[in-house]
């Protein structure tokens, strides 16, 4: 897994790249919690991600009820297909804000 953080029009963008699975998911995680910790907003970028797994899906989760906990904004952008089964699979899609476009996200914030 790659990554990048991203600062746009006052949000965090945190960009995954690759597999996010039991091998790259304690990075993700930490990765999530340290930008909720310095931001008011936080938008995932999931168009890169190739695969992610039932522990990478855990690190989401956890990372969003940081950020309820905290009072910030969380929401996922740009799910990759792949991404996007897996989320709608377990139901998730109704859990998370969810945009189609980074850009969508950082407005719909704003």
């Amino acid at each position: 897994m790659n990554h990048e953080i991203i600062e746009k029009q006052g949000a965090s963008v945190v960009v995954l790249r690759g597999d996010v699975d039991l091998s790259s998911s304690p990075e993700a995680r930490k990765l999530l919690l340290s930008s909720i910790g310095g931001s008011d907003r936080v938008l995932v970028d999931l168009s890169g991600v190739t695969y992610i797994d039932s522990s990478g899906v855990a690190s989401l989760v956890e990372a969003l009820q940081a950020s309820k906990k905290n009072g910030n904004q969380f929401a996922l952008a740009a799910a990759s297909e792949p991404t996007r089964r897996v989320l709608e699979l377990a139901r998730l899609d109704k859990v998370f804000t969810m945009y189609a476009t980074v850009d969508e996200g950082i407005n719909a914030a704003g």
